[in-house]
């Protein structure tokens, strides 16, 4: 149990330290400094381009008025209406609250206005002397000299969706629900804009993280590249965040060390590159960069060929912890199955995923699959019910229940009922695709903004596989362990996942060194038992590595051999991890 753990060690902002301290700026007078205009030019343009969520008025007040620039254009103003974008946006948008169609496919220059485009393009030409600044997002169409980009996170733009701060992009829509603006974000800005950010990395001069208001920090462009470069020849951790539900628990208070005055913490996103940020550290400037941007920049190092191959620029591994500790049970839910994701969503893999129980008291559960020999129709109806208000959902009637202990392993194939009862701690492993979770009851309860929380029965109803009854998953999804192999004081167990899912697990457990080899693929690992373990290279590739208890972490596919090994206070006593990665 949690209350007998010994004080947390938990990094909670780790580093990847880049060997430099050249070509990196704190704070905005000293930004001004270098970006300033070239005294022996005549004619110079420097174009400040950004991603959907950083504060232009900020930008605006604190640097571009004072860049003493003699003619400044906003890019926006060539953008189109919003009621032209709304129309032309209305598939992937829908009207559903949560769930749009992706838009891989769309391109930035597709919600400009082109003849506005053309007009700023051949105003900004026809300048023969002059100082230019042209900003805004995408404002790097336009020819310059010199094109900084200005980042921040996707979890800093949800931050700032909730506070009523931020609108989507240009929208003005402050005060619309937050669900819905990002659900925009999600599945149409942040593809387009990732399209438009991946084609700039190689020509960026410089490089600005706003994740922090009014203290902005900057580095060169090269040297956002060799961040990447040091990130894929070493292993490393991601910066997790974590959110506070209304089912969430207090075992992450004490384990990560977070404030004790917030009501509960229901996740931990630590292994989720579309979502958490990675911190590179150029002497004593740390630049916070979303984690996605190392995705797009080192794919084939990163992920290995053959997970190339197979998912491009996508991470398809995710670790993340899910906290019931005194809190209550998660909503029963069901994934899609891949052809409804594809059809519906333009996705084109689901979200298979599984529980693996850190930690329980004795009382835990989780919620697996449904009876024998229920009606469907029968579990369909009560579900209606429940949704209506009419009466609540009855769940030892339709679905199983599994006592759930410490080092249990629920494998969640697309299709399958489930969820985490209260008093569990759940590192939930599976591929990416987060998002799309058809809700199919809530235990009658309001989401912490009061209002109920979206209930998805019209998609969950075509995606419940109702032969995964008792039997079945007794027989396939619990505890499916299968000894690899066990010699001096090693272990090495397979725990999944199930051959409907393409990721693998094998748990070791282990009081000496244990080797691994990426073989050329993306592992994720999480220190599952023990206080630390240290990570190292046989070849001396790359400088040893410490991880604390509950950390995940990255060994990227170059890697190749790597050893796992106790370290501090848990040398000569038994420690584990579990490893994922791509059949």
């Amino acid at each position: 149990m949690f209350e007998k753990i010994r004080k947390s060690n938990y990094d909670k902002y780790p580093v990847v330290e880049v060997n430099t301290h050249i070509g990196a700026w704190n704070g905005y007078n000293n930004i001004i400094e270098e970006l300033k205009f070239k005294e022996d030019k005549k004619r110079e343009v420097i174009v400040l381009d950004y991603y959907h969520g950083v504060n232009e008025k900020e930008i605006l007040e604190n640097l571009i008025k004072k860049m003493k620039a003699d003619y400044i254009f906003n890019f926006s103003e060539v953008k189109k209406s919003e009621e032209q974008i709304l129309k032309f946006l209305g598939r992937n948008l829908t009207d559903d609250r949560v769930f749009g169609i992706l838009s891989n496919h769309l391109n930035i220059t597709e919600l400009l206005d082109i003849d506005k485009l053309e007009k700023l393009k051949n105003k900004i030409e026809n300048i023969e002397n002059g100082k230019i600044i042209i900003f805004g997002i995408g404002a790097s169409l336009i020819p310059h000299d010199k094109l900084v980009y200005f980042d921040l996170t996707r979890w800093e733009i949800q931050q700032r969706f909730r506070d009523k701060t931020l609108d989507n992009w240009g929208a003005q829509n402050y005060n619309e629900d937050v669900l819905k603006k990002y659900k925009r974000a999600f599945f149409v800005e942040w593809r387009i804009l990732d399209n438009h950010k991946k084609r700039l990395f190689q020509k960026i001069n410089y490089y600005i993280d706003t994740n922090i208001k009014n203290n902005p920090k900057m580095i060169t462009g090269k040297n956002l590249l060799l961040g990447f470069d040091e990130a894929v020849s070493r292993p490393f951790r991601l910066v997790p965040f974590f959110d506070p539900g209304v089912w969430g628990g207090q075992w992450m208070k004490k384990i990560c060390d977070l404030d004790k005055e917030e009501k509960n913490f229901a996740w931990c996103f630590d292994c989720v590159p579309e979502e958490n940020s990675i911190n590179f550290k150029y002497g004593d400037i740390v630049i916070q960069t979303p984690a996605i941007n190392l995705v797009f920049n080192k794919p084939k190092k990163l992920l290995g060929e053959k997970v190339h191959a197979r998912f491009g620029t996508e991470f398809p591994i995710r670790f993340d912890f899910l906290d019931t500790f005194d809190g209550e049970n998660l909503s029963l839910q069901v994934h899609p199955l891949t052809e409804y994701i594809q059809e519906k969503f333009g996705m084109h893999y689901t979200q298979d995923e599984s529980y693996y129980i850190l930690d329980a008291k004795d009382n835990a559960v989780v919620y697996l699959g449904v009876k024998e020999k229920i009606n469907p129709v029968e579990m369909i109806k009560n579900l209606e019910e429940a949704q209506r208000g009419n009466e609540s959902f009855d769940d030892e009637r339709f679905v199983n229940k599994f006592p759930a202990k410490k080092h249990d392993h629920f494998l969640i194939p697309a299709g399958t009922v489930h969820c985490s009862g209260k008093d569990t701690m759940v590192l939930e492993i599976s591929s990416t695709p987060y998002i799309f979770t058809f809700k199919l009851w809530d235990w009658d309860r309001l989401g912490l903004d009061g209002l109920p929380r979206p209930i998805h029965l019209e998609h969950g109803k075509q995606n419940i596989q109702f032969d995964r009854d008792t039997n079945w998953v007794k027989n396939n999804l619990v505890n499916n362990v299968k000894l690899i192999k066990k010699e001096n004081g090693i272990i090495e167990e397979r725990t999944g996942l199930h051959e409907r899912e393409f990721i693998e697990t094998r748990r070791h457990w282990f009081d000496k060194k244990v080797y691994h080899n990426t073989e050329g693929n993306l592992n994720v690992l999480n220190l599952i038992e023990g206080e630390e373990a240290i990570i190292e290279s046989p070849s001396e590739k790359f400088k040893p590595f410490v991880v604390h208890y509950a950390e995940t972490f990255i060994i990227p596919a170059t890697i190749g051999e790597y050893t796992i090994s106790p370290y501090g206070k848990s040398l000569g006593k038994q420690i584990g991890t579990i490893k994922a990665y791509v059949r």
